[in-house]
Parts: C-alpha cells; structure tokens; sequence
C-alpha cells in the first residue's frame, strides 16, 4: 500500500509539473506573438532579391528556433520538399517570397504561431552568364544578385591585350548590345547595365586595318569604334619627312578610292601615304 501510494504521489508531482511548464510555454509564445508583427516575417538576413531555379541549394530556417531547420535543392519540377508542410513551389521565386509561403504554410498548419522564416542561397546553380572571347578568364560566372557589366569583366579578369574596344551583351530572347570599354570604365549607369542571368558576353579579337608608304612605322593595327583616317596616320607613327596626308588612297574589299582625314576607317582597309612632290 505504502509502494502504491508513492507511485500516486509521483504521478501526481509529474502532472502538475508538465502543466507548469505547458502554461509558461503558452505564455511566452502569447507574449511573443504580441511583441511580433501581425503576420509572417522574412528574417533580415534573407538574401530577398534573388530569383531561385532549378538545382540552387537553399537553406530554411525558423530565427530564434532550433525545431526547423533544413537544406534543400530545387528539385526538377521547380519545388522543394520540407520537414512538416511537404512540397514548396521555389523556382522562378525570389528567397523572400518563398521565405513569405512557408511562414504563411506553418502558421496555417498549427506548427507556429508567428514563424520568422530565413532563406538563404548556399549554392547557386541555375543562374549564371557567360563570358566569351578575348578575356583573361572566359567561362560561366554564376550571379547571385544583379550584376553591372563592369563587375562581370572584373570577375573574369578584364580585357586582354589585344581585344576590341567594345563588347557585345546578347540576351536569352536574342536582343543584342554593343558597349565601348572605354564607355563601361568612364561612363554612367546607361553605360554599365545590369546583366540578367543567360546573358552572354563576348569581347572579340581586334580588326586590323593596314597603312603603309610614307609613315614612321607601316604594318597593322587595331580598329578602333569610328577611327578616321587622321588617327590611323597616328597609329602608323606619323608622316615621314617626306609624307603628305593630301591624296590619301584606300583599298577596301578590292577597291581603290580616296579618303579625305576625317572619313572612319573600316576593318580590312589598306591605306597608302603618298610621297609629297616638294
């Protein structure tokens, strides 16, 4: 009897401590729903901004809670699966409105009541650009904010010698842009735009023209965006002593005709310098 007795008291002791510790819980989750925003949050640190794809890793997590917690691939059909509220659509959705659906899913579900929901990127996989031609570093660069093309370039360390003095943006919807360097380094934001992710950049190889007769030093040279005749001259090294720029000749695409200083050059032009008479 004395042995049956213990037992109750036992019990009873157990019950009334669970019951304790059930009403302060209760409590600080009311207090804690009160000092909270009405509805779901998306935790600061979230990176809001990108736009999630296919095979990206995220990790979810509840702030101020170890209880949910995961790390997850976009899977094919643009969804991901997690613990509690199951399939999640994320593709083609930025961290903050995903972040935003799964606060609102686990408030409806009863599983909290006023989730603070973090979505962070921790590997970037679907959205990327590609970077061809004349650059130190060609290849996919993945993006997980909008770029400017400056920083792009910078990332595949910039221009080689050699290269054209522009470059050319290419869309997914097959919309093209070309930029001067110069314009990208000096200029303003209309200058240097956002790329999107399936963008490809292409830097090519410099055209050449080719000057000779009487300048310093005939041979070939880079074309540059509306060279004139005068700065071909430059390039060339000059007038010899004997040098005229009167009577300038070209040959272009196999046919002969003159050019005035102030005409553009175009690539593959054959400029001759005259020899002046006196």
């Amino acid at each position: 009897m004395r042995i049956d007795r213990f037992v109750a008291l036992l019990a009873t002791f157990c019950a009334a401590v669970f019951l304790s510790l059930v009403a302060q819980t209760a409590q600080a989750q009311q207090a804690t729903a009160q000092s909270a925003p009405s509805g779901p949050t998306v935790a600061e640190g979230a990176s809001s901004a990108y736009v999630l794809g296919r095979d990206d890793t995220i990790e979810v997590s509840l702030v101020g809670t170890g209880g949910f917690n995961a790390r997850v691939r976009v899977q094919a059909d643009g969804q991901i699966q997690l613990p509690l509220i199951g399939k999640v659509a994320a593709a083609d959705r930025t961290t903050e409105e995903v972040a935003d659906d799964i606060a609102k899913q686990l408030k409806d579900g009863g599983f909290f009541s006023n989730p603070i929901v973090s979505v962070e990127v921790v590997g970037y996989a679907s959205r990327y650009v590609v970077v061809l031609g004349a650059v130190n570093s060609p290849g996919l660069v993945p993006i997980n904010r909008p770029y400017h093309l400056s920083e792009i370039l910078a990332r595949v360390g910039g221009v080689r010698d050699g290269a054209a003095d522009y470059v050319t943006v290419r869309s997914e919807k097959g919309d093209e842009r070309r930029i001067l360097v110069r314009d990208i380094a000096t200029g303003g934001l209309e200058q240097d735009p956002l790329v999107a992710a399936g963008d490809k950049i292409y830097v090519p190889n410099a055209e050449l023209f080719y000057i000779y007769g009487q300048v310093n030093s005939p041979g070939g040279y880079p074309v540059t965006s509306h060279m004139t005749a005068r700065q071909a001259i430059a390039s060339g090294g000059g007038l010899t002593e004997s040098g005229t720029d009167h009577g300038l000749t070209v040959n272009r695409a196999g046919k002969k005709m003159k050019i005035e200083l102030g005409d553009n050059i175009l690539p593959g032009d054959v400029i001759y310098v005259k020899e002046r008479l006196f």
